[in-house]
């Protein structure tokens, strides 16, 4: 069961975080999977016109935290603990790039989540990422 609805968790994140206010939406959010939109404009993109390598890696990171506080509810202090990401080909340029991300397993102090980035539209992923996330103690627990 989700602690958060997509509107809910738009608002979270502009709470905890304002620094990212604007840069990402919410496309789906449901017990199976989560789909981010990187809403791309100038600051996000690499010569070329493409979208670039941090930002691409912020979706991924910011979409893990997303799926993993959906299940766990407010819990700012969870923190990336792992990342690993490879960038497969480059994204199509002038397309958002969407997040999916998969919780594959959640415990009571990690969270480990899946991630495939994808050109708005396109089939085939530009990366993938695996992220570890670090929850904190439950209070008086």
């Amino acid at each position: 069961m989700l602690k958060f609805t997509i509107p809910e968790m738009e608002a979270y994140l502009d709470e905890v975080f304002p620094q990212v206010r604007g840069m990402f939406g919410i496309d789906r959010m449901d017990n199976d999977l989560l789909v981010m939109r990187l809403l791309r404009d100038e600051r996000h993109l690499r010569p070329g016109g493409t979208v670039s390598g941090p930002a691409m890696f912020s979706l991924a990171d910011v979409s893990a935290y997303v799926a993993t506080m959906a299940r766990i509810g407010r819990e700012a202090l969870t923190v990336t603990t792992h990342c690993s990401i490879d960038f497969m080909r480059k994204p199509e340029a002038g397309r958002d790039v969407l997040a999916e991300a998969r919780v594959l397993k959640l415990g009571r102090a990690l969270s480990v989540t899946d991630v495939l980035l994808y050109s708005e539209g396109g089939t085939d992923p530009v990366a993938h990422a695996s992220l570890t996330y670090a929850i904190p103690p439950r209070k008086g627990g």
